[in-house]
């Protein structure tokens, strides 16, 4: 990736009251030589646990949030990757693409559990609902066999992301909210759907990309995530050539008025409460 491409960076994430690179997400087939990532264990398919191959104890001992990861590389400025091996969690696995259908153990898991084995994180009302959306979601398979999270401005030259995903509180979210359908004319341009706060990153944009649409997708609301979340803090994720498109006309946009200075005014109140304020 060309240096040139992200010249206006800096600038542009101030006006927008941000602090941090947004983090871009890109296939390889290269291991990163350094940063976070889960340890590795076997991929619990579903054909595995058809035929009782899954030592579920053991994939929950080392359980280990995709979010978590990236909340380490966030927070040292540094990379987070994914494999089929180095999933860390069963539901990161399918969010990332890289195991589907989704296994019924953790089907079961996520929504009502199983009498007298497991309790269940009751975010879908029945087993069978939950299993329809999976299907209706039906992840993209990923590309290449790493998932890779860094900071944008570290990028290397061959490294171009698809997705790049900004953490922001709302008012600063307000901004990027709006930029999303100065820059694409469509109203509808901004999603939320349902899913693990990974899902958010990953699966659900590419879904869209996958069917031809330009979309926004606004996540982190899963509860099981909100631990590796600033307070208030959630995630806008946009295709690459959306990000492109937002960072070479912002100043052509509202960001460049008095209501967004109004704004701003704000976003330095929240830093203040929150001792974010830079010397």
């Amino acid at each position: 990736m060309e240096s040139n491409q992200l010249n206006p960076l800096s600038a542009f994430l101030q006006r927008l009251g941000l602090d941090e690179d947004p983090m871009a997400m890109f296939f390889t087939d290269k291991k990163p030589s350094q940063g976070y990532s889960p340890k590795p264990m076997e991929l619990p398919t579903r054909e595995k646990e058809k035929m009782n191959e899954v030592d579920w104890q053991s994939v929950f001992s080392q359980f280990s949030c995709v979010i978590g990861n990236i909340w380490l590389a966030r927070k040292k400025k540094t990379t987070a990757w994914f494999s089929s091996q180095h999933f860390g969690c069963p539901g990161g696995a399918f969010w990332l693409g890289f195991n589907k259908p989704q296994s019924e153990t953790i089907i079961h898991y996520v929504s009502t559990g199983i009498p007298g084995r497991m309790e269940g994180e009751f975010y879908c009302d029945s087993p069978d609902r939950l299993r329809q959306i999976f299907e209706e979601v039906d992840p993209v398979p990923a590309k290449k066999e790493y998932c890779v999270f860094k900071p944008i401005s570290q990028l290397k030259g061959d490294e171009i992301p698809i997705l790049v995903s900004f953490f922001s509180r709302p008012e600063s979210l307000s901004g990027l909210h709006q930029l999303a359908t100065f820059v694409t004319g469509d109203p509808e341009v901004v999603a939320s759907p349902w899913s693990a706060a990974c899902g958010s990153l990953v699966v659900w944009p590419l879904h869209y990309l996958e069917k031809g649409e330009q979309r926004a997708v606004i996540g982190g609301w899963d509860p099981s995530a909100r631990k590796f979340f600033k307070t208030d803090e959630l995630t806008f994720t946009v295709p690459f050539g959306m990000f492109e498109k937002m960072l070479n006309r912002y100043e052509d946009s509202f960001l460049k008025t008095k209501t967004w200075e109004n704004v701003h005014k704000k976003i330095k109140k929240s830093k203040k409460a929150w001792n974010e304020e830079k010397n």
